[in-house]
């Protein structure tokens, strides 16, 4: 008996019998399907609105630890970013005012502190508003997130370029001595 005269039941039985067929068909979809939604989570974008404490576009966006509000919520109100101590001491030291580039900035613990202009000091949270990923690279007047190329302005926090659309979270400081501290 030849190939062309084996009944057609015979042929595709001895396959399905094994489940290789249904299998590996059931194995690629799934992996299509796990691939593709892969990928949709990780470059979506949420577009609800004042979900982050902030107003931000990031639900889970906690501010550091002692920093005040980008409202300057948490400060004694009336405070003063001229370097004077005397009403309390100042906040936590942040960083030597010395390690702070004139034009540029420092990323240093839950912060990145710069030097927009000679003798001015700002500090914001190190975390992307896009979607939560610290920011690595502070050059050229910009902030720059590595996970979608987000980036900010050294000045005030703004996003100047890629997908955010939320400044990065501003804590008030100071120059207190030879250091930047929390205000």
């Amino acid at each position: 008996m030849t190939d062309v005269q084996r009944p057609h039941a015979e042929i595709t039985g001895t396959r399905e019998a094994t489940g290789m067929v249904a299998s590996r068909r059931v194995v690629l979809s799934g992996a299509g399907a796990l691939g593709a939604g892969c990928l949709l989570a990780a470059c979506g974008t949420d577009t609800k609105s004042g979900v982050g404490a902030d107003g931000g576009d990031f639900s889970n966006n906690p501010l550091p630890a002692g920093s005040a509000g980008p409202d300057g919520g948490g400060s004694d109100s009336g405070g003063s970013d001229s370097g004077d101590s005397s009403s309390g001491g100042g906040g936590k030291t942040l960083v030597a005012a010395v390690d702070v580039p004139e034009g540029g900035g420092i990323i240093k613990g839950d912060y990145v502190i710069t030097q927009p202009e000679k003798g001015t000091y700002k500090a914001f949270s190190k975390i992307c508003t896009h979607q939560g990923c610290p920011v690595t690279k502070v050059d050229g007047g910009q902030i720059t997130c590595p996970c979608h190329n987000s980036s900010f302005s050294i000045t005030d926090g703004s996003p100047t370029g890629g997908p955010a659309r939320k400044a990065l979270p501003e804590t008030k400081v100071k120059k207190d001595g030879d250091n930047i501290v929390a205000a």
